[in-house]
């Protein structure tokens, strides 16, 4: 357990994670325009509008965070990493409106500057367990294939 969690202080784990946490920052002010523009514009409920603005922003995500962040551009992309990139959204998505929810629960309906703040909260927590998952299950096989390759190049 104490590698794993080392294998996160790093300078290359700090440059992904820091990659990851930027795609967020992009994809997050995407879906909150499109969070709103359902919310205000088509009087969506929020988890609907949430859930509508999390499922679009996902496909940019998954080219960004592949190509960018775990530089696999040039990589075949496969079914099962595509598939775990996807489960491992869905997590987020169902602890995203979860969050959502509870707090519609406990508060009831909440001002459109409360649910961005709730939609914000809940972001920011999911960060972390998705850049480890993202590392780990979804492009784990992918980047152990490459560092192998590149150890027989040398």
């Amino acid at each position: 357990m104490k590698q794993y969690l080392e294998s996160f202080l790093n300078r290359k784990s700090f440059n992904q994670f820091i990659r990851v946490g930027v795609i967020g920052v992009v994809n997050t002010v995407v879906s909150f325009a499109l969070f709103n523009l359902f919310l205000i514009g088509f009087d969506w409920t929020s988890v609907l509008a949430v859930s509508v603005a999390f499922a679009i922003t996902t496909f940019l995500s998954y080219l960004l965070n592949r190509i960018w962040t775990f530089e696999l551009g040039g990589g075949k992309v496969s079914g099962r990493e595509t598939v775990q990139f996807y489960l491992v959204n869905g997590a987020a998505w169902a602890g995203t409106a979860g969050m959502m929810w509870l707090a519609e629960t406990l508060f009831g309906p909440l001002s459109y500057l409360a649910a961005n703040g709730v939609y914000l909260f809940a972001s920011a927590i999911i960060l972390l367990p998705k850049f480890a998952s993202y590392r780990d299950i979804v492009f784990g096989k992918a980047l152990a294939e490459e560092t192998a390759a590149e150890r027989q190049h040398r």
